[in-house]
């Protein structure tokens, strides 16, 4: 029997998570215990919880509808690498459920160590008896339909469709910082600037810039830059009138949109006279579950 596993990397679903949460994430690194309490605040500022379990459960049933018209019935699950549903939990419901082979999908448009690679070695490690079997979709950071729907959130945050793209507002697409050691050990930087170069296009934009937000770790060991905030900066230097970042290393919201972007960013810009807006990710845009499904059913085929 097959099904469908959706990969992610999970967050608190409520606010008595939050701590739990982050000692997970924390344990075995050197964490200051202020560091913890900065975060929590983070969590805190956005609602107490992160929208990231509800909004994959979304995209997973779509997925399931979707797959369903095109005459493929298929189970979809979803398992997280960081909270419950854990992987481990997940692969164990499956396997009792009699799926003996899934079509895995790891919910990260660029590839790298951390978005990528640490995913299939904790969906490995969580199989018992090595079931199910677990097939990958191809890449997708270049596919139509992923980036179809960035291109028609950025203008549903705009308010305008299909117009040329406003002179006068900057477009910034924004990533996850990871340490430059990794990002040369991968494709990460370059298949973000090739996403950003396909939705620009999409929509016209002539001008724009890649920047990394969220960083941690420890502050001596280099990490991807421009942050988000000093390329805001540079814009309001440029004297346009606003700027859209676009957060296109994700695929649905979590603390690192809401808070990093949605506040953080947000606030420079305020700071610099700019106006902001925030183009959502593209969550369960129906372009993107559709591109979903035609990878499970091509890779349905090799299984």
């Amino acid at each position: 029997m097959n099904g469908v596993l959706l990969i992610g990397y999970g967050g608190p679903t409520h606010p008595s998570h939050i701590r739990p949460f982050l000692e997970g994430i924390a344990r075995g690194r050197p964490v200051s215990p202020e560091r913890l309490a900065r975060v929590e605040a983070q969590y805190q500022a956005v609602g107490g919880v992160s929208p990231f379990n509800r909004l994959t459960f979304g995209q997973a049933a779509a997925l399931r509808a979707c797959l369903a018209a095109r005459g493929l019935p298929l189970p979809v699950y979803v398992g997280m690498r960081a909270w419950h549903p854990f992987l481990a939990e997940t692969l164990a419901q499956m396997r009792q459920d009699g799926i003996q082979r899934a079509v895995g999908i790891v919910l990260a448009p660029q590839r790298s160590e951390e978005s990528w690679n640490r995913y299939l070695r904790a969906a490995e490690a969580a199989r018992q008896d090595g079931l199910p079997e677990i097939g990958y979709v191809a890449p997708w950071h270049n596919r139509a339909g992923f980036l179809d729907a960035q291109a028609e959130r950025v203008w549903e945050a705009l308010g305008q469709r299909e117009t040329p793209w406003p002179a006068d507002w900057a477009l910034v697409f924004s990533a996850h910082s990871i340490p430059t050691q990794l990002a040369e050990q991968s494709c990460y930087c370059e298949e973000i600037a090739a996403s950003a170069a396909d939705v620009a296009a999409r929509l016209g934009a002539r001008h724009w810039r890649v920047a990394y937000q969220s960083r941690s770790g420890d502050p001596r060991t280099p990490w991807l830059e421009p942050d988000v905030n000093p390329v805001i900066a540079e814009v309001a230097a440029t004297g346009a009138r606003g700027v859209v970042v676009v957060p296109i290393g994700f695929v649905c919201d979590n603390v690192e949109v809401l808070y990093d972007l949605g506040i953080q960013a947000r606030a420079t810009a305020a700071e610099y006279g700019l106006q902001f807006v925030l183009a959502s990710t593209v969550g369960e845009h129906p372009a993107f579950i559709s591109m979903l499904a035609d990878l499970v059913a091509a890779r349905l085929g090799a299984l």
